[in-house]
């Protein structure tokens, strides 16, 4: 249910010992907005030549583990390369997918002004294509955040989160098809993409579908004529454990973004709210909302990097179009915020995460 703002009102008395007039939940909401404000500018303001270090950095080492792989799995028929290679692809479909494809389609690397690293530009290594997954995500995701019945992502609209979501039947078996989708999320984050839903409720018209339909088409036919077919047969003798080695890949890559996208979203202390709380909502309450719909993982450099920098969920739901290198350093201030104005800061060890969400999977599967 949605939670109303509700930040407690100073009490220092000020030096003549009078209590300062009560501010209401709006303006304490626009108060909050303007710190977050500001604290955007100044990250905006010192974004450099450090910052296109890292992702040149990033997609250097992704490249190199990639190629490395291949070459592994080329050979992969003595079981030493094949482990390795595999261990290798996945790292690197693990980081293009997470901390280089996610980022840069959020146009966190466009103001560097280079092609190669563009929201408009930038294809990734995932099923969905890239302008289909923009348009669900970034544009309806990111502003709708948590709203029943206007954020799609809430449930992929196959999963119950919130008691208000209706409930069918068909919810018994949520927990059986949130571990299924795991090894397919890419497959599945494809098909959602299409909004077959927005067709049937005729939100989208039956021509645009049918050109996602034929885009995803296109984009699924290179993805498995490039793991399935080209590496293997150019793998020769190592062609079936090569094969083998891809499709293993792949699906560490999509167990690992499923837990790392559930466990940000879908935390029992993440909050849901209905369609009347958008109504004339400021920039300060958007922020109110951001925090209190997503839900950080602890960990250090590695799992931050890993995930994409997503272990800061809620500095990226935030700041969505910042650098995410930058999440690390901005969340003990998003954290010292929040505890100032009362806020919950939802955070916790992956183990934690993870088991939160299975028993809110497990909850709202019953009416």
């Amino acid at each position: 249910m949605p939670v109303p703002m509700s930040m407690p009102a100073a009490t220092d008395t000020g030096a003549g010992g009078t209590a300062p007039p009560a501010v209401s939940d709006a303006d304490r909401a626009e108060q909050l907005g303007r710190e977050l404000d500001r604290l955007r500018a100044e990250i905006v303001a010192d974004r450099g030549p450090d910052d296109a270090h890292y992702i040149r950095t990033v997609i250097a080492v992704q490249r190199g583990c990639e190629a490395a792989g291949r070459l592994a799995l080329a050979v992969s028929l003595f079981p030493p390369a094949w482990a390795a290679g595999t261990a290798l692809l996945a790292l690197a479909k693990t980081l293009e997918n997470m901390e280089l494809g996610h980022n840069i389609l959020h146009g966190q690397w466009d103001w560097l002004g280079d092609p190669a690293i563009h929201s408009t530009t930038w294809e990734w290594d995932f099923a969905t294509p890239a302008d289909a997954w923009k348009r669900t995500h970034n544009h309806l995701h990111h502003t709708y955040t948590n709203v029943v019945g206007r954020d799609r992502d809430l449930g992929y609209t196959v999963l119950r989160m919130s008691p208000d979501q209706p409930w069918r039947p068909v919810h018994l078996l949520q927990p059986v098809y949130t571990a299924l989708l795991a090894p397919v999320f890419e497959w599945g984050i494809a098909l959602y993409d299409l909004e077959a839903d927005a067709v049937a409720s005729g939100r989208k018209s039956v021509r645009a579908f049918l050109g996602d339909v034929t885009g995803l088409a296109r984009k699924a036919v290179r993805q498995a004529a490039k793991d399935c077919v080209l590496f293997p047969l150019l793998a020769g003798p190592s062609a079936l454990p090569c094969l083998l080695g891809n499709v293993t890949a792949a699906t560490a890559r999509n167990i690992w973004a499923h837990t790392v996208i559930f466990c940000g979203h879908f935390p029992d202390d993440v909050q849901t709210f209905t369609e009347e709380r958008l109504d004339g909502e400021s920039r300060g309450e958007w922020y109110l909302r951001q925090i209190q719909g997503s839900a950080n993982i602890e960990g250090g450099p590695l799992l931050h990097l890993l995930t994409g920098n997503l272990s800061h969920q809620i500095e990226h739901h935030l700041f969505p179009d910042l650098p995410s290198n930058r999440y690390t350093r901005m969340a003990p201030r998003v954290r010292e915020i929040c505890d100032r104005y009362g806020l919950p800061y939802v955070t916790g060890p992956l183990w934690r995460q993870y088991a939160s969400m299975w028993n809110r999977v497990l909850r709202h599967a019953l009416p």
